[in-house]
């Protein structure tokens, strides 16, 4: 049975409050913040099963009338919840692209917290949820982020990043926001010293070939310069799939020499992290679309 679980300050007022964001009435909970006295409670825990802040119901609950009151009023926009989960990412995980955007507005970290195995950016590219994985990229959320370990979701521990989860659950317009904003297109990792110490590491690539992903993945991944070697494709057994016809064509007729010095001015850039400063280059509006894979 769910049982009422308050903490040992969940006062009246902090009851109020809760109540005031479960009913989505941003008039009554202007009244209370109004008085000093429910203001002192704003960021406390209350409610039924697992206690949550008003800002992270609010979150949950897509509630943003009341979401911007409470950010309006002092509610820190990074407070935990129990389980470590931050008001960022229970509006990322409810898929409300509008709270997003207020929290992310307001200095919400677009990492999630540190102490979460989870994060934001792989939530929102293993939901598929195109809009708010690039609400996070654009404030900064790594493109290379990892689980700390494996779960149901990601059960191999070296294919945690969301480019994989991207790809497994099918997420085109997921998987190309993350390439765009500097995923690695071999590992989704960075982390050379991580790489070295992987054991039996699967390529980006050799996951979409295994989950038979529509051949506009591995395009992606040729375009953005992915080792087509990386995969063993005799190891693979896979029988002549669209494609594996692609790469096999590809490996015959290397990329033209402007798409070879697109991937060396972006990983520079990626380098120093200035990628997302591209449009502000000093060359012809043309060879900024084209750095940015506006045409081909």
């Amino acid at each position: 049975m769910l049982k009422y679980r308050g903490l040992e300050d969940d006062h009246v007022e902090s009851q109020e409050l809760h109540l005031a964001v479960s009913m989505d009435n941003p008039q009554l909970l202007s009244e209370l913040l109004s008085r000093v006295r429910y203001k002192n409670y704003i960021d406390s825990r209350s409610g039924w099963g697992v206690p949550m802040t008003p800002l992270r119901l609010a979150a949950s609950n897509g509630s943003l009338e009341c979401l911007n009151i409470l950010l309006a009023n002092g509610s820190e926009v990074d407070i935990l919840d129990v389980k470590a989960q931050t008001p960022l990412f229970a509006a990322v995980s409810a898929g409300h692209l509008e709270c997003v955007r207020a929290l992310l507005k307001v200095g919400a970290n677009p990492c999630g917290s540190v102490h979460n195995n989870c994060t934001p950016v792989l939530t929102a590219a293993r939901e598929g949820n195109a809009k708010i994985l690039k609400e996070l990229l654009d404030y900064g959320a790594d493109a290379n982020v990892r689980a700390k370990v494996a779960n149901r979701f990601t059960p191999n521990p070296n294919c945690t990043g969301p480019l994989y989860l991207a790809a497994v659950y099918g997420h085109l317009d997921c998987f190309r926001f993350l390439l765009f904003y500097g995923a690695d297109p071999n590992y989704n990792c960075t982390d050379r010293q991580l790489l070295t110490n992987m054991k039996s590491r699967q390529s980006v690539l050799e996951i979409c070939l295994k989950h038979r992903c529509d051949p506009e993945f591995v395009q992606l991944l040729i375009e953005f310069g992915a080792d087509l070697y990386l995969p063993n494709i005799q190891a693979l057994s896979l029988v002549d799939t669209p494609s594996l016809k692609l790469i096999e064509r590809e490996k015959g007729h290397p990329r033209p020499l402007m798409s070879q010095c697109r991937l060396v001015i972006r990983r520079l850039l990626q380098q120093i992290g200035k990628l997302h400063l591209i449009d502000q280059l000093q060359i012809p509006d043309r060879i900024v679309r084209y750095l940015q894979h506006q045409n081909s």
